[in-house]
């Protein structure tokens, strides 16, 4: 049946009313989710299908939701954040007992605007991140990781260097809220923050530190790979870290932390893997135009091919800044990044990953997870067996010589003159 002219304005019109909304409010088509837009537009049977093809199965099964106190929840009523929570399986082994950890991520936008005094801004972000970590605190969360330089807006596409006020020392204020609230529940949490090195000329990093479960600090990591790409201009105040791939062996597990861009690095993964990591968290800082066909991928990827879980974290909103700017690409000049959309969730090692959080909201993802998984799935593929190390450290080795030449194999004919 052809609609009517009628019918035809009113579905254009819908969706440019629809569209309108998703670029002023963050969301799809008024949804806060792509999970959510789904399960609300299609029958049960489709969307139990689609669901399957989108999330894959865990252990042959979907994930099941986990029941949260009603302290969490009420919690999340009150304050306005997204929570949801899942239960990652593994198989029964016979000489081994289950090893599961409750693990959660918080994103968040900023609290005030950014032409509010520095200390004021930091000072609501605390206040905010407050009961979205008591709601993690409530659910008995072991390990706990936060977005991307959390206690400030994310300036470094301006290039002012006044932004760099917020950075602070690894025993600064940000970890001492945090070391606080890590030993009265009991939790390890990872903290990314804009790192000052007073030891070092007061150098910057981006950087995350780890607090364990009794509010000692356990070690730190500072960020691998820094972008140059669009508004991203992070090297106005950071450049690469130094700290390798550590990886954290805390009360609850073995964690990892790969910072934002990072996540474009296969062999950024790769590393964090060979060092035995368990739970690598990726705390990032990312916009809609840029990355969002990605992000969905390069986690659980990441995830299938180390053996590992993943649990990605991106911030909320939209930061405005005072002074616009502009990025070198003959664009006009612009006062804000895009959305950041938000969406966080976790990927498992055997390809299956929870839903989204929302994309305009804040929000606590909690999982449990059996790190027994990420052995059965070695075992399962043999990764690491099959993996050609030697192969590559010779190709890498060979890459990185000065008088390096590609191995091309070129078609005798490409190049013959025609008679």
């Amino acid at each position: 049946m052809e609609k009517s002219s009628t019918q035809e304005n009113e579905t254009h019109n819908g969706g440019v009313h629809s569209q309108a909304k998703a670029s002023t409010d963050g969301s799809i088509c008024g949804y806060e989710s792509l999970h959510q837009l789904l399960r609300e537009n299609l029958k049960p049977n489709l969307f139990q299908e689609v669901n399957r093809l989108l999330l894959g199965l865990n252990c042959g099964r979907g994930l099941e939701t986990v029941v949260l106190p009603e302290s969490a929840k009420s919690l999340s009523s009150q304050h306005n954040f997204d929570i949801q929570a899942f239960n990652f399986r593994a198989d029964k082994e016979l000489l081994r007992t289950p090893r599961i950890v409750r693990v959660g991520l918080i994103q968040n936008s900023i609290a005030l605007q950014t032409t509010v005094p520095f200390l004021d801004q930091k000072r609501a972000i605390f206040e905010k991140l407050k009961p979205i970590i008591d709601a993690a605190g409530a659910s008995g969360v072991n390990v706990l990781c936060l977005q991307e330089a959390w206690m400030m807006p994310f300036a470094f596409c301006t290039r002012e260097k006044r932004w760099c006020e917020f950075a602070e020392p690894v025993q600064g204020e940000s970890t001492q809220f945090l070391q606080d609230l890590a030993q009265k529940y009991n939790m390890v949490i990872v903290s990314p923050i804009l790192e000052r090195d007073i030891n070092h000329g007061e150098t910057i990093w981006n950087t995350a530190v780890i607090i364990g479960n009794h509010g000692n600090i356990i070690g730190k990591h500072r960020k691998n790979h820094i972008p140059r790409v669009g508004d991203f201009n992070e090297s106005t105040y950071y450049m690469e870290g130094n700290t390798r791939h550590p990886v954290f062996e805390t009360a609850y597990g073995k964690i990892a932390v790969n910072i934002c861009y990072g996540r474009h690095h296969p062999l950024n993964w790769l590393a964090f893997g060979l060092n035995g990591a368990e739970i690598v968290f990726n705390p990032s800082a990312t916009v809609g135009e840029l990355s969002e066909p990605m992000w969905p991928i390069e986690a659980r990827n990441a995830a299938i091919a180390n053996s590992y879980f993943v649990g990605s974290i991106n911030r909320v909103g939209t930061e405005t800044f005072p002074n616009p700017f502009t990025s070198g690409d003959g664009k006009p000049q612009h006062a804000d990044f895009g959305h950041f959309y938000g969406s966080s969730h976790f990927s498992a090692p055997d390809a299956s990953c929870t839903p989204s959080l929302s994309r305009n909201r804040d929000g606590l993802l909690i999982s449990d997870m059996d790190l027994n998984l990420c052995r059965q799935l070695k075992d399962k593929w043999g990764f690491r067996m099959t993996a050609r190390y030697e192969l590559y450290a010779d190709m890498l080795a060979q890459y990185l010589k000065p008088d390096f030449e590609p191995q091309i194999i070129s078609d005798p004919l490409l190049h013959k003159k025609s008679s």
